[in-house]
């Protein structure tokens, strides 16, 4: 795991580097599908880019502006490498049948492909793609209804928005497919009031909107405000409204959890309507990483071999670090995670030996740290856990490609005080992230006070071939 003592040679950002690379060349099959879709893209004639629009005249003519389908204003010159708005782009296929002007949202669009960029997406998910894909669909919610009464879509029309929202985010290179959202999202659901009238009728709409309107990203996951005022005022409409819209009969009724999930979603749209769309969107990404962090989202299979090795075992052993670094490994290829949710899987899998008969403190017997249990590189072991807070893929013309990492070094692995996680909290002092080491600037040419970021240069890859 030492990766920048083996690399002073070369110098910081190649090893930086190599865990860019491992990502890109695993999803290199997906790259020459998304090519291939492209391709078959080309061949589609115009008269069928776009279906015919519906005879109705409340809907008018969808308007895509330029900056969420960029051209290359130079034909004449080559394109930057790896930017999402240039690499891979085909027009989309849109139903024709969505009255949104999706101009209107382009930031977050733009956003969104950077953070869903296709090679990364399957490794950066769980922590960034996904939760800005939420984002996305909340914020579009809010502007689709800005003159309307509504608060969430037909079902035909979120059929039809869902599908052109996704087709524009892949028609720029990003892969939205990943995250478990679905058309349903943008219909309310279960939830009984769907319309700002009853809405603000219903919640205290000043306290909802002081709450949310500056989210402290530090207290918000430990001291909630925001999300308090949210689940006050879903429980409000789920159980108010249903006394209003009560239904003649309760055979088929949505259970009270579906209702309030919904209702959650509901209040999400009104806050897209009252909130700017910056505001809007870092108060939802803060949420989301309260959610995130919560939990592992690693799995992980039964341990026998490790429990077999390592059972009775009070010195360091061969076998048994060889059986847990073989587990770890396998655990390692499954994504990127969070410094916290570094904690809460060590914690958890942790656990899982202990309840086998595992009482040794292995992790520390074969060196096991945080950054073990987080997307590693095929060369050096390049590993990178990502920070809590939320964060976004970057890209430039110079560096192309990148994400901060929040640890620069190698920071121990916690081992459980017990079989039991119920006690596992990250908001008390004493389980506040160690500190990092103390490290002399010329033993991590990497290093940076807040964190280093991963880039890929297009340089390096030729370093790379060199060295190879």
């Amino acid at each position: 795991m030492r990766c920048f003592k083996a690399a002073v040679s070369i110098k910081g950002f190649l090893c930086h580097s190599l865990l860019i690379f491992t990502i890109w060349l695993s999803s290199f099959q997906g790259v020459d599908a998304l090519q291939e879709t492209a391709g078959a893209s080309s061949l589609i004639s115009s008269t069928s880019v776009h279906a015919d629009s519906p005879i109705s005249e409340l809907f008018e003519p969808i308007e895509i502006s330029p900056a969420v389908i960029p051209q290359n204003p130079y034909p004449q010159e080559s394109l930057p490498p790896m930017n999402p708005s240039v690499w891979n782009t085909y027009d989309p296929v849109l139903t024709g049948r969505c009255p949104m002007n999706f101009s209107a949202i382009s930031s977050v669009i733009n956003r969104t492909v950077s953070d869903c960029f296709a090679p990364f997406a399957p490794f950066l998910g769980n922590v960034i793609c996904c939760p800005q894909v939420s984002s996305l669909l909340h914020i579009f919610l809010g502007h689709y209804n800005s003159n309307s009464d509504q608060l969430v879509l037909s079902k035909a029309a979120a059929s039809d928005c869902f599908s052109d929202i996704t087709s524009i985010l892949a028609s720029r290179g990003a892969n939205s497919s990943i995250c478990p959202v679905k058309a349903l999202n943008l219909t309310g659901g279960s939830c009984p009031v769907k319309d700002v009238t009853t809405f603000e009728k219903m919640v205290n709409t000043s306290k909802l909107l002081d709450s949310c309107s500056l989210v402290d990203p530090i207290k918000e996951c430990c001291r909630p405000v925001c999300q308090a005022a949210i689940v006050e005022a879903a429980v409000l409409l789920s159980v108010g409204g249903s006394t209003i819209a009560a239904s003649s009969t309760v055979v088929g009724q949505p259970s009270e959890v579906d209702a309030l999930s919904d209702c959650k979603g509901v209040v999400f749209s009104w806050l897209s309507k009252k909130l700017s769309m910056d505001a809007a969107n870092t108060a939802f990404r803060v949420l989301s990483a309260c959610k995130v962090n919560k939990v592992c989202p690693l799995e992980f299979k039964e341990p026998s071999e490790v429990i077999k090795a390592c059972r009775t075992l009070a010195a360091p052993n061969p076998s048994c670090c060889s059986s847990l670094n073989a587990y770890i490994a396998r655990i390692q290829n499954q994504m990127l995670i969070t410094n916290r949710q570094a904690i809460n899987c060590a914690t958890q899998f942790g656990s899982m030996l202990q309840k086998g008969g595992v009482m040794t403190n292995i992790f520390e017997l074969c060196d096991v740290d945080l950054k073990d249990f987080s997307f590693q590189g095929l060369i050096m072991n390049v590993g990178c856990l990502l920070r809590s807070l939320p964060a976004d893929v970057v890209f430039d013309n110079f560096t192309g490609v990148g994400f901060t990492c929040d640890l620069s070094d190698n920071i121990a692995a916690p081992w459980p005080s017990s079989s039991s996680m119920s006690t596992l909290t990250l908001c008390a002092p004493e389980m506040s992230l160690p500190a990092l080491p103390t490290l002399q600037k010329s033993q991590n040419p990497g290093y940076r006070s807040s964190g280093f970021k991963f880039v890929a240069p297009i340089f390096s890859f030729f370093v790379f071939s060199i060295l190879l």
